[in-house]
């Protein structure tokens, strides 16, 4: 329902949510005047309000201009709060926990391959399970294997063959969030991951072959080795059933331990536990496991991408060049350490629905990022575009290191059928030049253009409002679709 909150324009590119009532602090929103009237549809400027009503937040509630309503945080919101007095809270990292994108580039160029790309598609869909409960038959794991998977993340599967020592360099947190202890992930969680690893599952999940379309910054495309006309590939998805189990699992222990603390929350979708806490602790370990499952999940895809490129293009490793130029998080809670007020305090940062965006210089970067910070990837929409950023000074001054991680969504899945209803959606994008595979007719309309905010309006506040920097956009050649 659209909301009546109280905003105040700072500039044109930032708005202010008063601190009101039970607030601890005040609401930031990045926004232009067009995205806040889209902002202001749903409910997600009170779902900022409100959680900057928890203990121990320090400083402003954050919200990204993809931001739109969620579970008890916004898709979109940045929360961080103190290691003493702050609570950590599932309904801030979401259920698909590390849902997150990583980006190949190529040795080729789009025009050599244009012409390849229906039989590519079909091969890549052949060769990703897709789909809601989608499941490989050909990657069996023992407990034990599973195990390992929960703690090691990508490590696991580089260990396994599937990638390269290379390849955990170019990965947020090397592939791997410390701290995972699968006992904390219960059978349930188990069960439903035991087969997953390796697909792609349902929703706004993809693996999309394009190329280079426009540089913006050659000097950071340089160092991050795009250039114009360059094949890419880009992979979208998360922690599959297993994450959304362990989400699942632990927004009912921390009901009671909300409870057990007495935290008044103003929405009980926001759960919580003192970060000091037992269960705070049991939950960032099991979020850690499947965080990493994650991290293994798309270093696999990414192992049948370069197989299947390399058997439907006939070349081999080298003259494909398919290397990882980065893989980030979007549903996470990291604990960092920020200049507060001129002091450095470890946090508990919150990020869903947005990216980490560290600057140049940043101690946790590849040599070769050191230059020009930290690769951000915004996917947008199956007809359109994505975006290639990198991370800011300002980013980190103003939001912990964050920004935006894609387009957001301003059609629910039932009202993009009812639009796309009558129409040959597959069709419409084939007359752009896009081959579109999805594992079903519902999947393609749910996923329709119309149904996401235009990302480039989004990396253009984003970019303008300074915490993220411009470096290319990716225009969509073929996708396959959850």
């Amino acid at each position: 329902m659209p909301t009546d909150i109280e905003v105040k324009k700072l500039d044109d590119f930032r708005w202010l949510l008063p601190k009101k009532g039970k607030m601890r602090t005040e609401g930031l929103v990045y926004a232009d005047e067009r995205m806040m009237a889209v902002i202001r549809k749903d409910a997600s400027l009170e779902q900022v309000a409100n959680v900057a009503c928890l203990p121990g937040i320090v400083g402003r509630s954050l919200a990204m201009p993809d931001i739109h309503w969620g579970y008890g945080f916004p898709i979109g919101g940045v929360a961080a709060f103190d290691m003493e007095d702050g609570i950590v809270s599932p309904g801030g990292v979401g259920y698909d926990i590390n849902c997150g994108v990583r980006l190949l580039r190529s040795g080729l160029d789009a025009g050599e391959i244009r012409d390849q790309i229906p039989a590519l598609v079909e091969a890549l869909f052949k060769n990703i399970p897709s789909g809601v409960g989608s499941r490989r038959k050909d990657l069996r794991l023992s407990a034990h294997e599973m195990d390992s998977v929960l703690v090691k993340g990508a490590g696991w599967a580089v260990s396994q063959g599937y990638g390269s020592k290379e390849d955990l360099e170019h990965i947020e947190e090397q592939g791997c969030i410390a701290g995972g202890n699968p006992e904390y992930v219960s059978q349930r969680a188990r069960t439903r991951g035991k087969d997953q690893l390796g697909t792609l599952g349902s929703g706004n999940h993809f693996v999309e072959v394009g190329y280079v379309e426009t540089v913006y910054d050659e000097a950071a495309a340089e160092a991050l080795s795009l250039h114009e006309g360059q094949v890419t590939v880009l992979v979208h998805t998360g922690s599959r059933g297993l994450g959304h189990q362990v989400c699942d699992d632990y927004i009912k222990a921390l009901l009671k331990a909300s409870a057990k603390y007495k935290i008044d929350l103003p929405d009980k979708q926001l759960c919580c536990a003192p970060l000091a806490s037992k269960e705070s602790r049991h939950y960032l370990s099991a979020m850690a496991c499947a965080a990493n499952f994650a991290f293994c999940n798309r270093q696999l895809i990414t192992h049948w991408v370069r197989e299947t490129l390399q058997d439907v293009l006939q070349t081999g490793p080298r003259g494909l060049g398919l290397q990882l130029v980065y893989d980030i998080c979007h549903n996470i809670a990291k604990v960092e350490t920020h200049n507060v007020e001129g002091k450095a305090r470890k946090l508990c940062v919150h990020r869903k629905g947005a990216t980490r965006a560290f600057p140049p210089h940043s101690p946790f970067l590849p040599d070769e990022y050191k230059e020009v910070g930290q690769p951000v990837l915004i996917p947008g929409d199956m007809g359109r575009y994505s975006y290639v950023l990198v991370g800011t000074e300002t980013a980190l001054r103003e939001t912990f290191g964050s920004t935006c991680h894609g387009a957001g969504r301003v059609m629910s899945r039932r009202q993009a059928q009812k639009v796309a209803r009558g129409r040959a959606i597959v069709r419409e994008l084939e007359d752009k030049g896009i081959y579109v595979r999805g594992a079903g007719k519902g999947t393609i309309m749910e996923e329709i253009p119309e149904a996401y905010k235009d990302v480039a309006d989004v990396v253009n506040i984003v970019h303008q409002a300074g915490i993220g920097k411009k470096v290319v956009r990716l225009r969509p050649m073929g996708v396959i679709k959850g």
